[in-house]
């Protein structure tokens, strides 16, 4: 076992700040790397040590392992931690690092290249029975042999790039007639994105709830399920809420997925915290999906109902600590979910919409959680991912967290840009989000532009209403309290008032 003294996190942002907290408390001291866009970035400020490693964009900073690597010989640096994104999932960059000698806080290279290609990891779960979705078992890249292969799965079929995710390389085909096309297509976007071009075809499942395990393993063989996360509500095949648990899963269900979670975890040997995903269909059949080899965006939806801070779990096992705590040691108390604040204009196709905040004040209380990386005055950089916070609530059942989720949207205030808060009161207070009768198409079914518009203007109409009633109100007393025959009445100003002045 090695003591981790020194952590530089390979990240920026909010995720950058998350870690370094954690670290704090454990008696770490941190190493922030920065761009010349973030000099003035909080978690810049937070960390110990900071050293800018180039340029604004990230292929000229974030993305440069070997001189994140040589920072790290320079300042005695005995581990990174990769947060999500940037090289959180290349085998190459750990690969080196472990090469360095420095500990690399994640799974193992070798289970990081496994399972971020799609193919080898279905093939390295087949031995444990997991169920999949019909389709190739190995990347294709005639037209015609893989046309003939859809035919036999049957349309409706999804082209996905081998390498890729968010939605990159990916097709859906309806017919035969449109296969030629849409596969030349995923194969060149595919290419230009991960620079491979491998696809590979499966039976296209049409409304599927996206319901993901969390899994964490040690160097001493444990590995558990910590439940799952539902993620359905998407929107660009992206995350933009998330809960814990899932209003769908039986308690049956949901150790029948652990136990595959599990599974997966075992075919690579995986150390740290990963991520299992699967597909659920209407009939709750579900289907393994990929294995995302890092810290998700959303896991303190699963660190509200667990109890567990999965960072300072990931840096014990990192540490060679056992896991201190079984599966039938782990329960979920309470429901929480997560809603992703993005610089995103939801009344225009979620296009990003950068500039300053203006007004930027966060809400608090009992149950609420804010992960971010700004404050007021800062300025949204172009160059990365335009998302501001997580916003988080947690309660003793979904109704209550959904409660104080709404509390939580309307007391968070952000002026100068655009943001996806209106967007998740619009989606919480949906009667199919509240029923729980949702799926992967909640947007396309239920949201267009015009309806958060008018729910915007009902909600102006309605302030408007309150404020012409109290005015009128303030009126009719100050004329019931007029003096009388030159009397003189001091007036009593309310406490709305005096709060607002």
């Amino acid at each position: 076992m090695k003591k981790i003294n020194k952590l530089l996190i390979a990240n920026r942002g909010e995720i950058a700040l998350r870690v370094m907290r954690t670290a704090k408390e454990m008696g770490i001291n941190t190493v922030a790397i920065y761009s010349e866009a973030d000099r003035n970035a909080l978690h810049v400020r937070f960390a110990d040590e900071a050293v800018c490693v180039g340029g604004p964009k990230s292929n000229e900073s974030y993305l440069r392992g070997d001189v994140i690597i040589d920072v790290c010989k320079q300042l005695g640096v005995d581990a990174i931690h990769p947060g999500y994104g940037f090289l959180s999932e290349n085998a190459g960059f750990a690969q080196k690092v472990e090469e360095a000698g420095i500990i690399f806080i994640g799974p193992s290279p070798e289970a990081i290249e496994l399972m971020g290609s799609k193919l080898a990891a279905k093939a390295a779960v087949a031995k444990y029975n997991i169920p999949m979705v019909p389709g190739t078992e190995s990347a294709i890249t005639d037209v015609e042999e893989a046309k003939h292969i859809a035919q036999q799965v049957g349309f409706p079929i999804l082209i996905k790039a081998s390498a890729g995710g968010g939605g990159k390389g990916m097709r859906v085909v309806e017919s035969v007639d449109q296969f030629e096309e849409q596969m030349q297509l995923a194969v060149s976007e595919a290419t230009s994105a991960f620079g491979d071009g491998s696809v590979f075809i499966e039976k296209y499942i049409g409304s599927p709830r996206h319901i993901e395990i969390q899994v964490l393993g040690d160097t001493h063989g444990n590995i558990v399920h910590l439940f799952e996360r539902e993620c359905s509500i998407q929107r660009r095949h992206q995350k933009v809420i998330e809960e814990a648990p899932s209003a769908v899963l039986t308690p049956e269900l949901r150790a029948e997925m652990g136990l595959c979670a599990v599974n997966v975890a075992k075919a690579c040997d995986y150390v740290g915290a990963g991520t299992v995903e699967f597909l659920v269909d209407e009939n709750l059949n579900f289907y393994f999906l990929e294995m995302n080899t890092r810290l998700q965006v959303e896991h303190p939806v699963t660190e509200q109902i667990t109890g567990l801070d999965l960072v300072r779990e990931q840096i014990k096992v990192a540490e060679g600590n056992p896991l201190t705590f079984t599966q039938d040691d782990l329960k979920i108390n309470g429901h929480s979910l997560e809603l992703r604040v993005y610089a995103e204009d939801p009344t225009n196709n979620f296009l990003p919409d950068i500039g300053r905040l203006e007004t930027y004040k966060r809400p608090q209380g009992l149950g609420v959680r804010v992960d971010d990386g700004f404050e007021q005055g800062m300025d949204i950089p172009i160059y990365y991912d335009p998302m501001i916070a997580k916003l988080v609530t947690f309660g003793k059942d979904r109704q209550e967290a959904i409660d104080k989720m709404l509390r939580a949207i309307d007391e968070y205030q952000i002026t100068g840009i655009e943001t996806t808060l209106p967007f998740g009161k619009f989606v919480l207070q949906h009667e199919a989000f509240v029923s729980g009768n949702f799926d992967t198409k909640f947007i396309e079914r239920y949201y267009t532009p015009e309806m958060l518009d008018l729910s915007l203007t009902d909600e102006a109409e309605e302030i408007g209403v309150a404020l012409a009633a109290m005015l009128l109100n303030t009126k009719k007393s100050k004329a019931a309290t007029a003096p009388q025959n030159g009397a003189q009445v001091t007036e009593q100003v309310s406490n709305w008032r005096k709060n607002r002045t």
